[in-house]
């Protein structure tokens, strides 16, 4: 294959969407709703409004990240106190945003669920990995799927137990998740693993989501989960499978009653006319 051919995914990508690379969001996006991916990253459309729930999902994720990278420099774990005003930076850095919250929801609210769910991930077993720390929010980037443009991605955490590679993606929740839920979201690490076989070559990875679910009675859950060969396989043909229908211009709304009401496109959906 020659170098043209190589790069030709690449070039495609940075004409329909301004980035030479696939992150695992904007595949995500498409499968959620093929037009809401046209409005972000074809057209580039502001989003006018932000839900709080995503707001304080990347806050906690900043909190957790601080945490993690205090231990990886070997100094002791944060106080409570650093954790909230990590939290509180996060929330700041999106106030330019209109933040969008939930019925019933205010600014002190989130304070009090932040301070729950920050005191749940400190005394639970996650917040002192077994193993080295190799890389928090580490940026990775490489080829995939052979034919489509390279997969960027942040990993949250990846720790080497000594027998094994464990990457890690810690995430917020409305209610806890069932193992079943873990195994149905797993697209998301398998692709990550793939790119961080290089931490530890020939080692075995371990998949892991940490859920915090953002409840009255806070609760932080570990779902493990070995790389299964046919998984991998499955997961490199939904990628491929969807890179071809961006790059033939498949664009359409996916109507759906719990994604339309918080989407940030609606009034560009409802002048669609294809």
């Amino acid at each position: 294959m020659s170098s043209g051919t190589l790069d030709l995914p690449v070039s495609r990508a940075r004409t329909d969407t301004g980035r030479d690379y696939l992150s695992f969001s904007a595949i995500r996006l498409y499968q959620t709703c093929p037009l809401k991916f046209f409005y972000r990253y074809c057209l580039g459309l502001p989003e006018e409004t932000v839900s709080s729930s995503l707001v304080f999902g990347g806050s906690i994720h900043q909190s957790i990240e601080h945490h993690f990278r205090e231990l990886l420099v070997g100094n002791p774990p944060p106080s409570s106190e650093a954790l909230l005003a990590e939290f509180w930076e996060g929330w700041k850095e999106r106030e330019l945003e209109e933040v969008r919250f939930n019925k019933g929801e205010d600014i002190d609210s989130v304070g009090q669920l932040a301070q729950r769910t920050i005191a749940a991930f400190q005394q639970s077993d996650v917040a002192q990995p077994a193993g080295q720390i190799l890389a928090v929010e580490e940026e990775l980037r490489g080829p995939v799927v052979p034919g489509c443009p390279d997969i960027l991605g942040r990993v949250d955490l990846i720790v080497d137990t000594g027998s094994e590679l464990v990457v890690s993606d810690w995430k917020t929740a409305r209610s806890r998740w069932s193992q079943e839920q873990a195994e149905d979201a797993a697209e998301q690490l398998i692709l990550y693993s793939e790119l961080a076989k290089d931490f530890a070559p020939g080692k075995p990875v371990m998949l892991e989501f940490i859920i915090l679910t953002k409840t009255k009675e806070a609760a932080v859950d570990r779902h493990l989960m070995p790389v299964d060969l046919a998984q991998v396989r499955r997961t490199k043909k939904v990628v491929e499978n969807v890179w071809r229908a961006i790059e033939s211009g498949s664009f359409y709304p996916a109507p759906s009653a719990m994604n339309c009401p918080s989407c940030p496109y609606r009034e560009q959906c409802r002048t669609w006319s294809g």
